[in-house]
């Protein structure tokens, strides 16, 4: 058993977990492949590289990324010490000089007398986890043969190369007035059934089935979203993410631009379907499908997309029923390497079938800079833990494979979910079938019990005040 916990990557998470860890007196160390080797996005040799924005989000609580800062600040994490001691103008949000803040958590880091910083290129987990315990904060952008390895590891069928995603819909934004519950075939109006019996059954039947909206469009409507979708704006790619990811995956507005019927052909196909409003078949259809089990948040099915941020908040309003829509997370098309964690992980980060390792950072599916370092932080504090208990268990026995059976009986630090921090580990670790990388947003978390509140802004505060109350310490 090793006297250190080894961390595989020097990024947010890796960072992060290394601090936290040493803060606990438990020698670390860090294994970090720059400078000897660079991803196609990395350049800066430094630790935690800021690769896209400078931006941590908003830092306003009714934000769920502002919450989430702070309720990390109040578990005294480092990063997002240097985060505010670095920042710059930038309105409501925490926006960094990125070189600052690099250079800064490389400093703390590399001053700490119980972090060893190893730089080489780390090609297999499990030799290492071997004597000890791992976390693999290795990010999305892992490289090729440690890759292969986590895919041995995992299973292929577990390990995504690209993030293909679509947006995601706080439920209670939804138009009911024209949405509807129901799966396809299911809903049609049976012939010798009159308009009031056919409402009936669907009423029954939306109370035991309520896994998919259907948002209903006439051809007006579909026709006018089609010509917004063709001629909105996308992000630009980086050449090395093109080639992966659309052969895998073909955006929304590339089906779209290959004829006016494409889409009622595909994913709008509204074959299956009947309009409660008009108890005919509409011309298209949008379907919405369940993302959680709380049932709060719901998938745009077939809405895989590359178009901007903006761009998707104004094209997709434009689907009846989903006007005053709140997108919890924009659709995404680019480069992640991420395991399926809903499958492989715990509520610790930690990989299920071999408990001397943790997953940590956006390779688990957790989305963003303050996310990540939520997951390091997390999954740091647990193998703390199982650290300190391993050696407890190694002074009064000398059989390692008592220990590593008694592994998976170690207590856990769990965060309540009504915390960001706790949403964030409950949603990576429940069964999805169709899983997704996710960022904080309060879709995720549970609603306030009793309580209908229909303005946006005063829901969240309470949702900010009931995690803030709780016990942080």
């Amino acid at each position: 058993m090793n006297d250190y916990i080894s961390i595989i990557g020097g990024g947010l998470a890796g960072t992060e977990a290394a601090y936290q860890i040493a803060k606990n007196g438990i020698k670390v160390k860090l294994y970090e492949m720059k400078p000897i080797k660079f991803s196609p996005a990395h350049s800066n040799k430094n630790l935690a590289e800021i690769v896209c924005s400078n931006s941590f989000k908003s830092n306003l609580l009714t934000n769920a990324c502002g919450l989430l800062k702070e309720e990390l600040r109040k578990l005294d994490s480092l990063l997002i010490k240097i985060a505010d001691e670095t920042k710059v103008p930038a309105g409501q949000a925490l926006a960094v000089d990125r070189e600052e803040f690099s250079k800064r958590v490389t400093e703390e880091i590399s001053k700490n007398p119980l972090i060893e910083i190893i730089y080489k290129e780390v090609e297999d987990i499990e030799e290492i986890a071997k004597e000890g315990i791992v976390i693999v904060a290795t990010g999305p952008l892992t490289s090729e043969k440690l890759a292969e390895n986590i895919g041995k590891i995992t299973g292929q069928d577990e390990l995504y190369f690209y993030d293909a995603a679509a947006p995601i819909i706080a439920k209670d934004s939804i138009d009911f007035n024209i949405a509807f519950f129901g799966d396809r075939y299911s809903e049609e109006k049976k012939k010798e059934e009159t308009v009031e019996e056919w409402l009936k059954r669907l009423e029954s039947q939306e109370k035991q089935e309520q896994s998919y909206i259907n948002l209903p469009m006439n051809k007006e409507e579909y026709e006018k979203f089609v010509e917004e979708l063709v001629e909105a704006e996308v992000v630009t790619l980086h050449d090395f993410e093109k080639r992966e990811i659309f052969e895998g995956c073909m955006p929304i507005e590339i089906m779209a631009k290959r004829g006016l019927d494409t889409l009622r052909f595909g994913p709008l196909k509204p074959v299956g379907f009947d309009d409660p409003r008009t108890a005919k078949r509409p011309y298209a259809i949008v379907q919405l499908r369940q993302d959680n089990a709380n049932g709060t948040i719901y998938n745009m099915v077939g809405f895989q997309t590359n178009l901007k941020f903006g761009e998707q908040k104004r094209v997709f309003s434009l689907i009846p029923g989903l006007e005053n829509a709140e997108f919890v997370k924009y659709g995404v098309m680019h480069r992640n390497t991420y395991i399926n964690s809903s499958k492989l992980l715990d509520e610790t980060y930690c990989l299920k079938k071999n408990p001397n390792i943790y997953f940590a950072g956006q390779i688990t599916g957790v989305e963003g800079y303050v996310e990540s370092i939520s997951s390091g932080l997390v999954a740091s504090l647990n193998a703390i833990e199982k650290f300190k208990r391993l050696n407890d268990n190694k002074k009064n026995t000398d059989n390692l494979d008592e220990i590593s059976i008694k592994n998976a009986d170690f207590p856990k630090i769990i965060f309540d979910e009504e915390t960001v921090i706790g949403a964030l580990a409950k949603y990576i670790s429940s069964e999805n079938e169709k899983f997704q990388p996710m960022n904080a947003n309060f879709g995720i978390l549970p609603p306030l019990e009793g309580k209908k509140i229909k303005d946006k802004k005063q829901r969240y505060e309470l949702l900010a005040k009931r995690s803030l109350e709780k016990r942080w310490t």
